[in-house]
C-alpha cells in the first residue's frame, strides 16, 4: 500500500542549503493553505535574517504559521562562533524538543525542526530524542529534520533524504559570510 501522508524528510550534509530547503518547503506549504510549524534548534538570538520575514508571513497567516527559536546566541560580533556548549544550551535544546512534541497535538500539516540533526553530534540531545520525535509523529504530519551529521539510524527511518554536498564554497576564498545570503 502506498503512503500518502506524513512523510519524513531529512536534509543533511556539509553543504549549504539545508535550512534554505526547509524554508522553501514552508513557503510552498503556506501557499497551499497548509498549517506549518517551524522550530529552530540551537539558533538563539536575533542573528538570523529569515526570522524577520517569517514574522511578516506570520502576520499574514496567523492561523497557518507558527515558529519559535530556541538556543543561546552563538555568534558573537567580532569574536565569531562559540562552539562549546554551556548549561543554557542544554536547557534550550530540551525546551525545543518539548515544544516539538507538544506541537504534535496541534494538527500541523508540516513541521520543520531546523538543526535538530546537529544537536545529537554536539551532545545537546540524544539519538533517542530524535527517534522519539519520529515514533510520536502524527500520521498526517509531514516532518522535516535539518542539520549536518544526521545519524544513520535517523536516515534509515526517513522517507526522503537529501545530502547537501559541498563541492566549492566562497568562504574558503576569503569571502566573509553575508547577511541575507548566508544568515
Amino acid at each position: 500500500m502506498q503512503k500518502q501522508n506524513g512523510q519524513i524528510h531529512v536534509y543533511t550534509g556539509d553543504g549549504k542549503g539545508k535550512t534554505t530547503a526547509g524554508l522553501g518547503l514552508l513557503v510552498r506549504a503556506l501557499g497551499a493553505g497548509l498549517k506549518v510549524g517551524l522550530i529552530f534548534f540551537d539558533k538563539g538570538g536575533d542573528f538570523y535574517s529569515e526570522r524577520k520575514i517569517l514574522e511578516e508571513l506570520q502576520k499574514l497567516h496567523p492561523e497557518n504559521l507558527q515558529f519559535l527559536g530556541f538556543g543561546t546566541q552563538r555568534m558573537v560580533e567580532g569574536k565569531g562562533f562559540r562552539f562549546e556548549n554551556n548549561p543554557e544550551d542544554f536547557e534550550e535544546a530540551k525546551k525545543a524538543l518539548t515544544q516539538a512534541l507538544a506541537w504534535f497535538k496541534e494538527n500541523f500539516d508540516l513541521l520543520i525542526l531546523d538543526e535538530i540533526n546537529t544537536t545529537v553530534k554536539t551532545g545537546l540531545l540524544k539519538l533517542e530524542d530524535l527517534k522519539k520525535i519520529i515514533t510520536e509523529k502524527p500520521e498526517n504530519t509531514e516532518l522535516i529534520l535539518t542539520g549536518r551529521y544526521c545519524p544513520a539510524e535517523i536516515i534509515d527511518l526517513a522517507d526522503l533524504v537529501t545530502n547537501m554536498n559541498e563541492i566549492k564554497h566562497y568562504v574558503y576564498q576569503g569571502v566573509k559570510v553575508r547577511q541575507g545570503i548566508d544568515y
